[in-house]
């Protein structure tokens, strides 16, 4: 086996250092055998024995669990101030597998403008099961009147995708506890880094890994963290039975990219902050979703919730021009790059009506914001300026430049 012996504790800092500390240092063990700082990948599937039913040590197959995976729980679990974490396959597969925790006929209360694939799961595959699932744009304000005596979970975005809404965790939690309900905080776009759910009355926090915590646009992955035993006992049973499970190498990829989560979430922060400053001085937007701004709806939760009232690397702006301007936004940036995903060192945009929100039928997409001329970006650690210059050049050739061209198309047809 090529990693260290199970005897040995993973090093992981004691709760009075600090999140720099921990992200370096948690689940990181020295090999007591080779010295080596870095973990090694254990590829193996299987384990010896040395007597019928009694493993060397504590691993046996690595869908039960891998020292790489062990090292990764271990860590994500120091940055989110919970007591364990479990890591799966994908952000989808740990949606899926929470959700499969429930049993038939619970009833779920989730906030409308969830990420794409959440809403498909829970329109197309929970009801399969017997989970039902309602949606509302106002969770803090309407929450009583949704829960039910079947009402077992309430599932939170904060900030939502892709309108960068933000919800009160401890007042959602608050209220669900009262009824003896659940909650989920998706906290993907913001990272452990900007913002800690647990901390605000949250039961569970799960996160696409694949974005700001593995942070490198290479690893599909996901994982949730939490405080109970039970909850425990229960979810890891199923990550077992169900084995929708990463494999080594993406748990050593992701451990390795959250080292330096905290200087990767704090420079995407300055870079959105400026973006979003001047897209929302530009005539050719109509608004700007960021809750780095002040002009944000929500701002008053963001310095509440978020570390230093920090905004994330994430924003969205509808833009002058409808769909057609947005299209020709995202064909004119240079350094942004027309793709899916988010959270990785590089920028990325995208049209969320015909991209990532594209299943979601139009009127419940528009009840919620995301209209056709909204535009998602995702800053990464590039230099501010090249960035920001990048997206007022983009604006003027999608909103501007068309203007003149059909104005001189006009004058050339009238010449004639």
């Amino acid at each position: 086996m090529a990693d260290h012996p199970i005897d040995t504790p993973p090093r992981a800092p004691s709760p009075v250092h600090r999140f720099g500390t921990l992200a370096v240092h948690a689940g990181s063990p020295h090999d007591p055998v080779t010295g080596a700082v870095i973990e090694s990948i254990s590829l193996s599937t299987t384990f010896a024995q040395t007597a019928v039913g009694q493993p060397i040590g504590k691993y046996e197959y690595s869908r039960s669990s891998n020292p790489n995976r062990d090292n990764f729980e271990t860590a994500v679990a120091a940055l989110e101030n919970a007591k364990h974490a479990l890591a799966f396959s994908s952000g989808s597969a740990t949606t899926a597998v929470i959700l499969q925790s429930l049993a038939a006929g619970s009833h779920v209360i989730s906030v409308s403008d969830v990420y794409g694939g959440t809403h498909r799961y829970f329109t197309q595959v929970a009801s399969a099961h017997g989970v039902k699932v309602t949606f509302t744009p106002e969770i803090e304000v309407d929450i009583r009147q949704h829960i039910t005596p079947d009402t077992k979970l309430v599932w939170i975005e904060t900030p939502s995708n892709p309108t960068l809404r933000l919800v009160d965790i401890r007042a959602v939690a608050t209220q669900a506890h009262q009824h003896g309900i659940k909650v989920v905080v998706d906290n993907t776009f913001m990272s452990p880094y900007v913002q800690n759910p647990l901390d605000h009355g949250a039961d569970i926090v799960v996160h696409s890994v694949t974005k700001y915590i593995n942070g490198h646009s290479d690893v599909v992955m996901g994982v949730a963290a939490f405080n109970s035993e039970e909850m425990l006992k229960r979810l890891s049973f199923l990550q077992n039975a169900i084995g929708a499970i990463p494999s080594p190498f993406d748990c050593w990829l992701a451990h390795r990219g959250m080292k330096t989560l905290h200087l990767r979430a704090r420079e995407a922060t300055t870079n959105a902050t400026s973006v979003a400053k001047a897209l929302e001085g530009s005539p050719h937007v109509i608004a700007v979703n960021y809750p780095g701004l002040n002009s944000h709806p929500h701002r008053a939760i963001a310095i509440k919730q978020h570390r230093n009232g920090m905004g994330g690397g994430m924003l969205s702006f509808r833009i002058q021009g409808g769909h057609a301007a947005a299209e020709r936004f995202c064909q004119a940036t240079s350094l942004f790059t027309l793709a899916e995903s988010l959270g990785g060192v590089e920028s990325l945009v995208e049209v969320p009506s015909s991209m990532t929100h594209a299943g979601i039928p139009k009127d419940q997409r528009e009840a919620v914001g995301v209209y056709d001329d909204l535009v998602r970006m995702s800053c990464g650690v590039e230099d501010a300026e090249d960035l920001k210059a990048d997206v007022l050049q983009a604006l003027e050739k999608a909103v501007v430049l068309p203007k003149i061209t059909n104005g001189l198309n006009g004058f050339a047809h009238r010449a004639k």
